[in-house]
């Protein structure tokens, strides 16, 4: 059961990653419906999910796509208002068991949603899959957790991250613990720095409504890459089980704060009217459903430490943000110089780095061997890979995960409030304007005197 299905997330991401899910054939027998507020029919809900799945069909077996044409046929859609006293809990009951809820909904809906369910409403096998951002802070996402836990166990709820999709996450769990020449170096004594990227060429795209609530550090920062950082800095876990894995992604979050003074160790910026993939883009402040005095930033870079033995003296420097002119959506670990190079070696000598691409995910190693020619002179390679693709969308595996009863892509509940208690501090000193708004043209690289611009 989809609430909000109306919604751009539903119709541009859960759909089409539960069509392909159910082309897959992993998803056998499922039964799709549809909620949301007045203006929205039944019949358009059935186009809808018809549109999608026929072009999830093409190329589809016969099978699946039986299977792909059987879930217009017998889905439902319902006028609700899921704030109302036992208005949602009354439709589930009407649904056959066991139901999956997901909130595809602003999360202040979501948080009246679960406000207005009373313990016990809800049948014991039902979960509910909340979307990010998880809160709105550290205050807000712990008064959630309190909410939900009332409904349903903690195992029954999916606190999706759809960036970190299966595929993903153990691609990165793979590449640290199974190689020998990689795992020993990853502490402070070998790596300078950790930057996590994700520069989009996209605008606001008329998500107004959402995005200038948020902005680049609680709609990027906070969840999705916060998630990346605590897999690439996490101890080894004894299994891939889930606990094993959610435990060891907790404990170095909360060894995570930001590095020094937030003044210096995080940057906000707001992009003017620009060209960004040859479309005239206009200025943030003017863009329809903005509200320019909220000083919504739509790039954010900050400096965050993490404070244990392995990691101490490491910069951690996560950047997102839109209308960029050079997409960007990698992690780059750079390694420190060698202790002594010997004299006599010509050429540039630069910084063995590691780069790993998320969509599609790659690996690239960046080393200088002696090149061609002169025997002393030092020239730059690139080793490089593409690591495991999934045939699934990334809310398909999400959605995969909350059907199997599999929370690994889950974040748990103390680590949603891990996230929020890392950047809150950062949010305070930004409304208080401790951190100045800079600006930069649409479709360049962002402000000159970023740690992370190499303009």
């Amino acid at each position: 059961m989809i609430l909000g299905a109306s919604g751009d997330l539903t119709g541009r991401l859960l759909l089409p990653g539960l069509a392909r899910l159910i082309g897959s054939g992993k998803a056998a027998g499922i039964k799709l419906a549809g909620a949301g507020g007045p203006g929205y029919s039944q019949q358009q809900w059935v186009k809808r999910v018809t549109d999608i799945c026929q072009a999830s069909a093409e190329g589809a077996t016969t099978h699946r796509k039986a299977a792909l044409k059987a879930i217009p046929k017998h889905t439902s859609f319902t006028e609700l208002d899921v704030t109302k006293e036992g208005e949602l809990a009354k439709l589930v009951s009407s649904l056959e068991a066991p139901v999956a809820l997901y909130f595809a909904l602003p999360p202040a809906v979501t948080q009246k949603a679960c406000e207005a369910l009373k313990p016990g409403e809800l049948p014991e096998s039902t979960v509910l899959v909340m979307e990010k951002p998880f809160g709105s802070d550290q205050a807000s996402a712990a008064n959630l957790n309190r909410t939900l836990i009332r409904l349903v166990p903690e195992e029954n709820i999916h606190r999706v991250d759809h960036f970190l999709g299966k595929g993903t996450v153990f691609n990165i769990l793979g590449l640290r613990f199974a190689n020998r020449l990689l795992e020993p170096l990853f502490t402070s004594e070998h790596v300078e720095k950790v930057e996590i990227f994700y520069d989009e060429y996209l605008a606001l795209e008329n998500r107004a409504g959402y995005y200038d609530s948020a902005g680049a550090l609680r709609d990027m920062i906070q969840s999705h890459l916060l998630q990346v950082l605590a897999l690439l800095s996490m101890y080894a876990p004894s299994t891939l089980g889930e606990r094993d894995v959610r435990d060891h992604l907790g404990s170095v979050l909360r060894a995570t704060a930001v590095a020094g003074e937030i003044k210096d160790s995080t940057r906000r910026a707001r992009y003017t009217a620009g060209t960004s993939k040859g479309r005239k883009v206009p200025d943030y402040a003017s863009e329809d459903g903005v509200d320019a005095s909220r000083n919504t930033e739509t790039l954010a870079e900050v400096t965050l430490a993490i404070n244990n033995s392995r990691w101490a003296g490491t910069e951690f420097i996560l950047r997102a943000g839109k209308a960029l002119g050079t997409p960007r959506k990698e992690a780059v670990i750079t390694f420190r110089p060698v202790n002594h190079l010997p004299t006599g070696f010509k050429g540039a000598d630069l910084p063995t780095t590691l780069r790993i691409g998320f969509g599609p995910d790659t690996l690239q190693l960046d080393l200088d061997v002696n090149g061609p020619g002169d025997m002393y002179t030092l020239n730059r390679v690139t080793l490089g890979t593409e690591l495991n693709s999934p045939d699934l969308l990334p809310y398909g595996e999400v959605l995969l995960g909350v059907l199997s009863g599999d929370p690994t892509l889950s974040v748990r509940g103390d680590t949603a409030e891990e996230c929020w208690r890392i950047v809150d501090p950062i949010l305070a000193a930004w409304a208080a304007n401790e951190v100045p708004l800079q600006e930069y043209k649409a479709g360049g690289n962002g402000p000159r005197g970023w740690k992370s611009n190499s303009d």
